[in-house]
């Protein structure tokens, strides 16, 4: 039988609500009605600790994930490189919609003149330890200081802190129609895996919401975003490593893009794969990382380890 309401949890920023809503109208679009069901995450409610201190996975995802296992809604709607790679149990991954932007953006308090000028001192705000890894290693004269919020909270402090600029994900800023036009694309910084894509999960064993979501799933950004999360996955690495991921598809060919640094920039080891796609070969994702492995990058996990 299929399911003709199906709930909708998400959490209550602009952003999450925007991405909650673009499912529902992709559903409606397949016959389907639907309610929106809000709910306030844990990372939305500590705004100050930076996420890489926090000390959990999934910190945006594990209340809603417990809301939707205790029935309050039939599907989660997430930012997708905020899900962990193990996911709970009991969930399971029922759609991956199609890519939007995936670069991160500088957006400069006034004028970005610094990003030209190797001299230059600038302070910069990020919760990022992976932007705040790459950035450092381009700009080591710079200094970082914590951007915790949802992305009208990070805008409005940049307004009013004597920053020289912030970093966000451009599909956040443009799905909700906030990206400053004077803010600029970085395009040599490395996303965050699954960066830009968005996941709806549901409850294993529903198949009426299952079958309804598979329906909203693109191929292509599903392949590539699960090479993404693999790597991140086979390097051990949760929000304290800096761990860069970016596979795409060009012409039956993935090319794949992936890193780890230090969190002060000084160190990293990144590798460039290409091959024809074959769903029945090893990921790329899990060859990148076993081959970042085996020139050394263990030493800068390991060292992250000792020192959390």
């Amino acid at each position: 039988m299929t399911k003709q309401s199906i709930r909708i949890g998400t959490r209550d920023s602009q952003l999450a609500v925007w991405q909650a809503t673009h499912v529902q109208e992709l559903l409606r679009q397949e016959g389907f009605g639907s309610e929106l069901v809000l709910i306030k995450s844990d990372g939305d409610l500590d705004l100050v600790t930076p996420l890489y201190e926090m000390g959990v996975t999934g910190v945006f995802t594990k209340t809603l994930d417990a809301a939707l296992l205790s029935n309050r809604f039939d599907i989660a709607v997430h930012s997708m490189k905020d899900v962990p790679t193990q996911m709970a149990r009991g969930i399971v991954s029922a759609a991956v919609l199609e890519r939007a932007n995936y670069t991160d953006l500088l957006v400069p308090k006034t004028t970005h003149h610094f990003l030209d000028d190797p001299e230059s001192v600038a302070l910069i705000a990020t919760s990022s330890i992976r932007r705040k890894a790459q950035w450092l290693n381009r700009y080591p004269q710079h200094s970082i200081t914590n951007l915790r919020g949802n992305v009208n909270t990070r805008l409005r402090k940049l307004s009013e802190e004597n920053w020289d600029g912030a970093i966000f994900a451009a599909a956040g800023l443009e799905r909700i129609g906030l990206r400053p036009p004077h803010a600029v694309e970085l395009h040599w910084m490395l996303p965050a895996p699954a960066q830009g894509a968005i996941l709806i999960v549901c409850k294993e064993g529903d198949n009426d919401s299952l079958e309804a979501c598979l329906q909203l799933n693109h191929a292509p950004t599903d392949i590539c975003t699960q090479m993404e999360r693999e790597f991140l996955r086979t390097l051990s690495g949760g929000c304290a490593t800096p761990i860069s991921a970016l596979a795409t598809m060009q012409h039956d060919k993935i090319i794949f893009k992936g890193n780890i640094f230090s969190p002060d920039g000084k160190d990293h080891f990144s590798v460039e794969l290409e091959e024809p796609f074959d769903p029945e070969t090893v990921s790329l994702g899990i060859v990148a990382a076993h081959q970042l492995l085996q020139e050394g990058a263990q030493t800068i996990i390991d060292e992250i380890r000792n020192s959390a």
